[in-house]
């Protein structure tokens, strides 16, 4: 059996702002502001449509709750291009929080220990969490609670030189001792990213 061709629906695409424009608009009255931004009173819908199309314009509800809604004339077009760039604008604003590691050992020595501080501060100033850890080896396991105590030194010599709030106590988990810090008072997203700066 053969088919018969048909024409292919047009796919349209769904409009992600949701606004009404032009005769979509459901109310009888409404604000209208101009393209120039300027107030043109409360009208009747018909004479709105009106002057956008004489302008070659189109009729769109910004804010429907109010009473009556407020319409621009304006370039749909243009105004959904505009939206999308506030939309981008905002999303590049907000700032990820991640959580970067620093991993120390039970033995580690001085100058080892200095550049993990520089790295923990380097994360801390730029609003990062950071889970330190220790991972025991060997004879090291009988040394937990110690290891507890070298983890606080290293978040006291932190201390010094930034403000910073504990937001996990240190916990053993097997072999691994870590305690989760961030700078006092950031109230951080849930950590997108964990990063380990490996001994």
């Amino acid at each position: 059996m053969l088919r018969t061709k048909g024409k292919r629906k047009k796919f349209i695409p769904v409009d992600k702002f949701a606004y009404r424009i032009n005769e979509r608009i459901r109310s009888p009255k409404v604000r209208v502001i101009d393209e120039n931004g300027a107030q043109a009173g409360v009208l009747d819908i018909a004479q709105a449509l009106a002057i956008a199309r004489e302008k070659e314009l189109d009729l769109i509800e910004v804010f429907p709750k109010s009473d009556p809604p407020v319409c621009k004339i304006l370039d749909y077009g243009q105004f959904q291009y505009q939206q999308s760039r506030k939309t981008q604008e905002l999303k590049s604003k907000v700032k990820k929080t991640e959580t970067k590691g620093i991993r120390l050992s039970y033995k580690i020595g001085q100058h080892d220990l200095d550049f993990k501080k520089e790295q923990a501060l380097k994360f801390l100033s730029k609003g990062d969490k950071v889970r330190i850890e220790i991972i025991l080896r060997g004879r090291e396991k009988q040394y937990a609670f110690n290891t507890r105590d070298k983890i606080m030194e290293f978040i006291n010599t932190l201390k010094q030189e930034t403000d910073v709030t504990m937001e996990q106590p240190p916990k053993k988990l097997g072999n691994q001792i870590s305690v989760l810090i961030a700078p006092a008072g950031k109230n951080a997203a849930p950590s997108e990213k964990t990063n380990e700066a490996n001994n």
